[in-house]
């Protein structure tokens, strides 16, 4: 996927990645799709080269601004309930960060639309995009509140940070069908599934999570 120097070396070896599919296995992530997504998309090219060693582990890890990659389970179980066993065309997340749930999102749908405030993030997944060739992933620098009513509806939505309450804009987003996928609450998270039922909404509560917060405007 890409000539980075970095790639399959040492602990970012296929043999690694291999380990960390096996434990997704392990905790009930089941989506063939999902999981060769996992393994195709290099971990370790998305975070700070001194967390390398750590890229396949089970945890989340900062990317610098306040910001962290999530552990790969809660990336997969996302990816997954989005998915749904049903095939994506148009996706949105909500949080890009360093880019890499949304290159997960890549290789289940046809195009993903990712949101993220803060332009030095932006600067740095833009490239990283082009580094490995990532050409379905369109990257917006705003405000994710609102979501992006322009590449409406969407099949999916995820959102990689907490909101307290389920925003109505981004449900209205939704093709009919289609999942909301979201950390729910400020200290006591709960991932939520919303699926729109025509003007229906039907939300399901699942495990407990953790995440940062989502915050308005951008920096």
């Amino acid at each position: 996927m890409s000539n980075n120097p970095r790639a399959g070396i040492g602990m970012t070896s296929a043999r690694t990645r291999g380990r960390m599919i096996e434990r997704l296995r392990e905790q009930k992530i089941s989506d063939a799709m999902v999981l060769a997504a996992m393994g195709v998309v290099p971990r370790h090219l998305f975070i700070d080269q001194a967390l390398e060693s750590r890229a396949y582990d089970d945890t989340a890890l900062p990317i610098g601004f306040g910001q962290t990659i999530s552990n790969p389970y809660i990336v997969a179980r996302m990816t997954e309930l989005a998915r749904n066993n049903r095939a994506l065309q148009r996706v949105l997340e909500i949080g890009t960060g360093c880019g890499y749930q949304a290159a997960v999102l890549g290789q289940v749908a046809k195009e993903v639309v990712t949101m993220e405030r803060i332009a030095a993030l932006v600067g740095q997944t833009r490239k990283r995009y082009r580094d490995l060739r990532i050409n379905n992933v369109k990257l917006k620098h705003g405000d994710g509140m609102q979501g992006y009513a322009e590449g409406a509806p969407y099949d999916a939505i995820v959102i990689a940070a907490a909101f307290a309450a389920v925003p109505e804009a981004l449900k209205m987003q939704l093709a009919d069908g289609g999942r909301l996928v979201m950390p729910l609450g400020d200290d006591q998270q709960v991932l939520l599934v919303v699926t729109r039922l025509g003007n229906e909404f039907v939300e399901e509560k699942l495990e407990a999570v953790k995440f940062v917060p989502l915050l308005p405007g951008v920096a």
